[in-house]
């Protein structure tokens, strides 16, 4: 138990194993971990803290998903009454897209890892509610609602747990009448599975200067509508990718359309966060996508019922920080496992847990804590992980210098290739962070948006509304802008206020009249914890914290 000033002391629970995240890594990790254990006759206990109000609350993926971590992890999952994917692709389309049209792109042209069949599409929220009712049937203790707010250490500097937050301090840092404590869950191991751009993750990294000989981090901005659509649009198995059109061709992204079940279809649009157009306005941009002539039909006469976004790491094969350091490790997107242009992490997600649940039980056979599984870090890029990543290192770079047009075929090029073994540009570098592709304003033309019809476009707060956002009001603001004034000389006066685009849910605002204009407004309330704030941030001013547990997006089938 611990204790600060003027404070109660916090209850601490201790583990063999405490994961932070209820993703598909940190659900893996917890259930490989009690499946070795029970094969080899012993126990581990394992609890696993989730910030979202319930698992899956926060899960936002595509998502089609390869099932080569399901098919390790949970053998049979097919055939189960509550099997969490049921749809497999049988169509999958690229295009080329242009303002009036598009162009069809042959799939004998794209590198065989691009083919989607035999995977499945469904909700990635889904699938993690299934993989928690796993891993509580083996005995892992799951507590949704509770964020885990801060990392514990030893005197030796080694990770020995984490704190959840405390519950009931208001805006003003006062503790309300219903105040409490958070609480210690220490481990003799940590696994940081918080996704793309965690709290702690970042913390871990800085600390233990994990990036050391590493790429720089990249990272994209994911949105994604659900839409109820007419049955006769409704084509169950049908996957549609994009790129091109709206986006102009020095601007890194794409679109995609899946029909799940359910007459329903999941639309969603990437931006790579490296833009340089402070003008430009993700959400903005994904609404004008769903007017392509292409695609517009398909929500004709449809509903959506669902909104949300989340930012995606990018970096790959040579952006992976290291994994292990004392007392813990990192899985997942926490890790950076996702492979661009599959546009798919999950898969590596649910290995990448196993991996690390099997070096982690050695280490507890062998009566070891609070050390590094340098074992973990050393194997996984002769992994089915590294494998997949290594053959697709140079298309984000190749991309982002030469652009769409150019980028995307010598791209394409180097996944041939590398199907075969061999590079034709060796491994290439990202360049510099997200943060700092920003042109000031002057220098780049403004975008003006058409208005929303309500019908087939929609504005940012009634978007925010479905995503079934909220946090509770009265608490301490958890976007921490770190110098006020340089928000105002720089994000303001030279980029002209990107956060009020960058952002998906209308966070932020610049308040232009009154007395002290111009004034930088939050409105934390509408959250959706993307993370795109502490990415892309110019100046990298604003730091996203973790507030209250359960707060935050509620997503029911995303």
């Amino acid at each position: 138990m611990s204790t600060e000033a003027g404070l109660p002391e916090r209850e601490g629970m201790d583990y063999d194993v405490v994961v932070v995240g209820a993703g598909p890594a940190g659900l893996a990790t917890a259930i490989r971990l009690k499946q070795q254990a029970a094969e080899r006759g012993t126990d581990v206990s394992v609890v696993v803290v989730e910030k979202g109000s319930e698992v899956g609350a926060h899960i936002l993926s595509g998502a089609v998903v390869d099932p080569i971590g399901l098919d390790a992890l949970i053998p049979g999952w097919r055939e189960e009454a509550d099997a969490p994917l049921t749809v497999q692709v049988t169509d999958d389309h690229f295009y080329l897209l242009g303002p009036a049209g598009g162009v069809k792109l042959p799939n004998f042209a794209m590198p065989p890892l691009m083919n989607n069949h035999g995977n499945y599409v469904g909700s990635l929220g889904n699938v993690c509610r299934f993989l928690a009712q796993k891993a509580e049937a083996l005995g892992v203790e799951i507590y949704p609602g509770f964020a885990a707010d801060e990392i514990l250490y030893d005197d030796k500097g080694a990770v020995i747990g984490i704190a959840t937050g405390d519950m009931g301090v208001d805006k003003t840092g006062e503790q309300k009448p219903e105040f409490t404590r958070g609480m210690e869950l220490r481990g003799r191991y940590t696994v940081f599975a918080e996704g793309a751009r965690g709290h702690l993750t970042k913390k871990i990294i800085s600390k233990y200067n994990l990036g050391e000989g590493r790429d720089v981090p990249k990272f994209g901005i994911g949105l994604k509508e659900l839409w109820k659509v007419k049955p006769e649009k409704h084509k169950p198995g049908l996957v549609q990718h994009a790129f091109g059109w709206p986006l102009d061709s020095k601007t890194g992204g794409g679109a995609f359309l899946y029909h799940i079940d359910d007459e329903q279809v999941v639309v969603g649009f990437v931006v790579h966060l490296n833009y340089q157009n402070p003008w430009l306005s993700p959400f903005d941009e994904f609404q004008r996508f769903k007017t392509h002539p292409l695609f517009k039909d398909t929500f004709e006469g449809g509903k959506r019922i669902s909104y949300g976004a989340r930012a995606i790491t990018e970096g790959g094969w040579q952006s992976v920080p290291k994994l292990s350091f004392p007392g813990g490790v990192l899985v997942g997107c926490a890790a950076g496992f996702v492979n661009v242009p599959r546009i798919k992490g999950s898969h590596n997600a649910v290995l990448s847990g196993m991996l690390a649940a099997d070096h982690l039980l050695d280490a507890l056979a062998a009566e070891r804590s609070h050390d590094e599984l340098a074992s973990y870090e050393a194997a996984w890029r002769s992994s089915a992980i590294g494998a997949d990543l290594k053959k697709v290192r140079n298309m984000k770079p190749l991309w982002s210098k030469f652009g769409t047009f150019l980028g995307i075929p010598l791209g394409a090029l180097d996944m041939w290739t590398n199907t075969f073994g061999f590079s034709l540009f060796g491994t290439l570098k990202h360049g510099k962070i997200d943060a700092a592709s920003l042109k000031p304003a002057k220098d780049c033309k403004k975008i003006t948006y058409p208005r929303p019809d309500g019908g087939l476009t929609f504005d940012k707060l009634s978007s925010v509304f479905l995503s079934n956002t909220n946090h509770e009001e009265n608490q301490q603001v958890h976007l921490v802008v770190k110098d006020m004034a340089l928000q105002k000389a720089s994000e303001h006066d030279i980029y002209a206020g990107p956060s009020n685009r960058y952002c998906p849910a209308g966070v932020y605002e610049w308040i232009e009249e009154g007395a002290d204009a111009p004034r930088f407004q939050i409105n934390a309330q509408n959250c959706v914890h993307c993370k795109t704030c502490d990415i892309k941030d110019p100046n990298q001013n604003i730091t996203w914290t973790a507030p209250e547990g359960g707060g935050g997006p509620n997503y029911p089938n995303m």
